[in-house]
């Protein structure tokens, strides 16, 4: 059936066809989709935590990472926030005896956890002996990665003594013991833009006992 038979001429015919093309060109979504989680207010949950030894309760965002709730909204700024998706080792803190990224983690994951930061190791008052080694052999300079590198440093020592293996082990049958290719594995997720690892590894080694 042609345009004419239909009541349509053929430039008639045209347009609607061109009208048809650039309507089917434009995105069907134009609304944003839905959040997963509605943004504030209502949906905040009750967290508690025992943070360097004191019991805190706090009401957060359940998007909230434990970096932000440790220094946002318990004020300990010691934990620095770095590349915050888990590559730099800056935010390290101790949960529960082990080292984690604290910036991958949201707070409602360690309900009832126990959580050390640099602020629960030591005071300047009374060093811890790791604090004291960090400073004695220049294991720091700008300090940015300190208290992460000092937290994982800890945690990596714990580690070796529990008898947990590593990549630098050449016999995984054979308990590990602190030697600089352990200590240096094991500290490879804490980086230091100042370059001061050598110097990190051989305070390591004094807290350890042995020689980098």
């Amino acid at each position: 059936m042609n345009g004419a038979m239909c009541g349509l001429s053929r430039r008639d015919i045209l347009v609607v066809s061109g009208a048809a093309l650039v309507t089917a060109a434009i995105p069907r979504a134009v609304a944003a989709p839905a959040p997963l989680l509605a943004s504030t207010g209502d949906t905040l949950v009750p967290v508690r935590l025992e943070v360097n030894g004191r019991p805190v309760a706090l009401s957060l965002d359940p998007r909230t990472t434990l970096l932000d709730a440790l220094r946002e909204h318990l004020h300990l700024t010691g934990t620095k926030k770095g590349c915050d998706h888990g590559q730099c080792g800056a935010c390290t803190v101790i949960v529960e005896g082990q080292r984690i990224n604290s910036c991958l983690s949201f707070a409602v994951q360690h309900e009832g956890d126990r959580v050390t930061t640099i602020e629960g190791i030591g005071t300047p008052e009374a060093l811890h002996p790791m604090q004291a080694a960090f400073i004695k052999h220049d294991g720091y300079q700008c300090g940015y990665c300190t208290p992460g590198q000092i937290c994982s440093a800890l945690a990596v020592l714990a580690e070796i003594k529990a008898g947990v293996p590593s990549h630098a082990q050449a016999d995984l049958m054979v308990a590990p013991t602190p030697t600089g290719a352990e200590l240096r594995e094991r500290m490879s997720g804490n980086l230091c833009r100042c370059g001061a690892y050598a110097n990190i590894a051989d305070a390591m080694a004094e807290v350890a006992g042995e020689r980098a």
